[in-house]
């Protein structure tokens, strides 16, 4: 156990879409000294500016969040990149955090991490029982080595070091960008989109058939909070609302919200990616007390009413 208010924290990453909530709920809790590295300051590609990182904030505790990520097609159009960046970046952090006397190193892996075919729900003891969905495995494994170097380092020099494996994110301030969107948010532009326009047909990749988990901002934000104070073992934990949706459900609920009566169909040419997303979550609720709480209709309708407002 933490007690996160008194410690000097870096968050990389504290930027971004989870970074920022996590920042944010730090410095509510009464966290004074909360240090956000920004990409154009420190390129933690770089060993040089790491350790610069680490000299400037003195961190006593680090929550790595930054990555290099997007939907199926930036991870079909960038595997190298995924893979060389999130490797190196948290490879390098990590190591700095255990030369430099870190007390506690909060890692955020990804659900891409799992198996193609792993059973559902999936729980932590499946992690290494198969290899990842082709699409995003780059992108998966690198961020997996991270809960293998936390383990050795934990083993090998004693650096309490934890892995955290969330479900796919959505809420306010999401990537709407169509080139490296995830799922929510292409469904979100796409529809409002068409509707507006007035169109009668939309087309979505894939078959339709694929379920997936989706977690509000907010909620992985308190999880990655408490894990951080409360948790302090090797085993990974899941982060996820519990639940899971077809994609073709999850169309039809997004047009709903978003006005578009049209037709919805399908390109089975496009890959669905893996076949069945959903977590365990039993482990984070027995270790830190971590639920998660935000309904996903009003979490789509608070994300579709941001976008609106921010386009």
């Amino acid at each position: 156990m933490i007690a996160l208010t008194e410690k000097r924290i870096t968050v990389t990453g504290g930027a971004g879409f989870l970074g920022s909530r996590v920042v944010e709920k730090l410095r509510a809790a009464g966290a004074k000294e909360v240090f956000v590295p920004r990409s154009r300051d420190y390129d933690l590609t770089d060993m040089a500016a790491v350790k610069r990182l680490y000299a400037d904030a003195r961190p006593q505790v680090v929550i790595h969040l930054a990555a290099v990520v997007g939907g199926i097609g930036a991870n079909r159009a960038n595997p190298g990149k995924f893979f060389y960046d999130n490797l190196i970046m948290g490879a390098q952090l990590m190591e700095a955090a255990r030369t430099s006397g870190v007390e506690k190193f909060t890692a955020v892996g990804t659900i891409c991490a799992y198996p193609k075919f792993t059973p559902v729900p999936f729980k932590e003891d499946d992690l290494w029982n198969g290899y990842p969905e082709e699409t995003n495995a780059p992108y998966g494994l690198a961020k997996k080595m991270l809960l293998v170097q936390a383990q050795a380092y934990r083993a090998q020099y004693g650096l309490n070091a934890i892995y955290l494996l969330p479900v796919n994110l959505y809420g306010p301030g999401d990537n709407f960008d169509p080139e490296s969107s995830h799922v929510i948010p292409a469904l979100i532009k796409r529809f409002l989109a068409a509707a507006e326009a007035g169109e009668t047909e939309v087309t979505v990749w894939g078959t339709g058939r694929a379920t997936r988990e989706f977690l509000y901002v907010e909620d992985c934000a308190q999880a990655v909070c408490l894990a951080t104070a409360r948790y302090d073992k090797p085993a990974p934990v899941n982060i996820g609302a519990g639940f899971e949706i077809c994609i073709k459900d999850l169309a039809g609920l997004i047009a709903r919200m978003t006005g578009f009566t049209g037709k919805i169909s399908w390109d089975s040419a496009k890959p669905d990616g893996q076949p069945r997303r959903m977590l365990d979550t039993a482990r984070a609720q027995a270790e830190f007390a971590f639920r998660a709480k935000t309904n996903f209709e009003e979490g789509l309708r608070k994300t579709i009413e941001w976008y609106k407002g921010s386009r």
